[in-house]
């Protein structure tokens, strides 16, 4: 489900009403069944949402420091996610949300937003890719910031983006006049009516594993 995300937006709705929104432009994937899993070691009430249904977000505090999202994938009972690792927002600094913290700050996502639907419903879901994504290119590689399962292959980017927050080794960033921007354009579906979960075609199924 990682590759996937990536090309989806991230969507807020604020405190004034106005729709914050930005491309995903990086995911990295985890599943029970190795080390580097918030649910490998065991399940607990801060974590309980990684088990649950999937579809949702699971947002965690890292280090006592900044909030992590995730979507919850594959099936209950077993914890399976993706974490969203950097967004590209229109008419921003495009490393604004180049990172999991980074994100989560610039959309204002906290344990508030914990298990709450990707599909609308709330103040925070995704939305499909727009058509001109629809078939993006994606850098497969391995995951950073781990100590233990980093060289599985479980880190997605779209090689056209700048927001990303490490690129694969040899990869070079693309130069600013060929990088890819969120057009402002892609906003106005997003601003058709008053309910997140009839704005904008959301993604439908989550329950597809995350690896490969």
């Amino acid at each position: 489900m990682g590759p996937e995300l990536v090309g989806c937006r991230l969507v807020k709705r604020q405190a004034d009403g106005c729709l914050l929104w930005g491309v995903i432009v990086e995911t990295e994937a985890y599943s029970q069944d190795e080390p580097a899993c918030h649910g490998y070691r065991r399940r607990s009430p801060q974590n309980e949402t990684l088990f649950g249904e999937p579809g949702r977000f699971y947002v965690y505090v890292s280090y006592g420091i900044h909030h992590c999202v995730n979507v919850v994938t594959d099936r209950p009972d077993w914890a399976n996610g993706v974490l969203l690792r950097a967004v590209a927002l229109p008419d921003e600094p495009e490393r604004v949300a180049a990172g999991p913290g980074l994100l989560a700050r610039r959309f204002g996502i906290d344990r508030r937003c914990d298990a709450l639907s990707v599909c609308g419903g709330g103040d925070l879901w995704l939305a499909s890719r727009p058509a001109e994504l629809s078939e993006p290119a994606v850098v497969t590689t391995t995951r950073i910031g781990i100590s233990q399962g980093e060289e599985l292959p479980l880190r997605w980017y779209l090689q056209a983006s700048r927001s990303v927050s490490k690129r694969a080794r040899g990869d070079r960033s693309p130069k600013p006049s060929e990088a890819l921007r969120p057009n402002p354009r892609w906003a106005a579906e997003l601003c058709a009516s008053t309910m997140g979960s009839s704005e904008v075609r959301p993604v439908e199924r989550l329950d597809t594993p995350t690896h490969p």
